[in-house]
């Protein structure tokens, strides 16, 4: 099971290595089923935790191939990257992943396919390795300890900056850009668009685009978990050691979620925004989705949303007659079409003539 790619909300992702207690319902590790099934899975992954935690055979066929870049303080970020599919090169992805100790190398080639004119980076946070398909119980010790969005932000800043001067001076075309964050992921957009030169926008995906803490607040109350996360504010304001393990998160992590901006932010940002997330995200609630979208509303710079109905977490949709539907593919077909015409904006394939949601392609 992916579960890189479909965490609990804002990261409540499970029990990992160190939690001695099981999780409440709003903490367990959660997966987009039919994201596994799209994207394939390891049979092993059913087995015992060394099973689930091992790195399959890399492709030797796939376009991607791995990057080390420097993070803070000396750290090394795995990266993949890929040129373009098809000619001609119009643009270029910097994908920023979810939550968990998994990596996108198994799956890249498939889960990318649709950006056919695109270069494409996806960074990795420090200790991940983009072949390992672990699961969010089976994450090391160390990565629960090294893991909260302060220094994740820090490593990928880092990153980014060394991209950045190595295009420069390898000489590299001078691509519009777009910063892609999934899940997770998307907390971290604002504070590194700074280090894009060239960025055309920001997509989020399954990520409601509110403050962390009120939309986990409101995911908790969705469940009926209420006790559970003010519990977990408590053990906050009793200031333990960030060490402390809670819920499967060093308290340092909860501390940072508790406390990072993210829906002002997004309204302020001087780059056009697009949005999009599934109908039946079980793990993100529809009204943080909405109470976003009021805010947004009131940006100057566009904004363009979509929700996919009957789409999952992953933006996965399965109709009984028509099959599985990959919502994914059907964002990167959106981000081509912003591409052949990149004047018109990064929000006109979402929106009509009169600048009204478009129907569904």
């Amino acid at each position: 099971m992916l579960a890189f790619f479909a965490p609990l909300l804002v990261g409540l992702a499970g029990v990992v290595a160190g939690c001695t207690q099981p999780p409440q319902t709003f903490f367990a590790a959660a997966v987009s089923e039919s994201l596994a099934q799209v994207y394939g899975t390891d049979p092993s992954s059913t087995g015992a935790g060394a099973a689930r935690t091992a790195a399959p055979v890399p492709d030797v066929l796939s376009p991607f191939t791995f990057w080390p870049l420097p993070g803070a303080q000396g750290a090394t970020l795995q990266a993949l990257q890929r040129k373009e599919r098809t000619p001609p090169l119009r643009y270029r992805v910097i994908v920023i992943p979810g939550s968990g100790c998994a990596g996108m190398g198994s799956i890249a080639d498939r889960y990318f396919a649709g950006l056919l004119h695109a270069q494409v980076l996806v960074l990795h946070k420090p200790g991940v390795d983009p072949q390992a398909r672990t699961e969010s119980a089976d994450c090391g010790p160390d990565f629960v300890q090294q893991d909260r969005l302060s220094a994740w932000v820090a490593h990928a800043r880092a990153a980014l900056q060394a991209d950045a001067l190595q295009r420069e001076r390898d000489g590299a075309p001078a691509l519009p850009q777009l910063l892609v964050g999934i899940s997770e992921g998307a907390e971290l957009l604002v504070a590194l668009a700074p280090e894009v030169p060239r960025l055309a926008g920001l997509v989020v995906l399954a990520s409601s685009g509110l403050d962390p803490q009120e939309a986990g607040a409101l995911q908790a109350q969705r469940l009926g978990a209420q006790a559970d996360w003010d519990a977990l504010g408590r053990s906050l304001r009793a200031r333990m050691p960030d060490s402390t393990v809670l819920q499967g998160r060093s308290l340092g992590y909860w501390s940072d979620l508790w406390h990072w901006p993210l829906a002002l932010p997004l309204v302020q940002s001087p780059w056009p925004l697009m949005q999009v997330w599934g109908g039946d995200d079980a793990l993100v609630p529809q009204a943080a989705y909405e109470r976003f979208a009021v805010l947004a509303s009131a940006r100057t710079e566009p904004y363009c949303a979509r929700r996919i109905d009957g789409a999952d977490h992953g933006l996965q949709r399965r109709d009984a007659s028509e099959g599985a539907e990959d919502g994914v593919q059907q964002v990167w077909a959106w981000m081509e079409q912003w591409a052949r015409a990149p004047t018109a904006g990064l929000c006109a394939p979402l929106l009509g003539a009169q600048g009204v949601p478009a129907p569904a392609q």
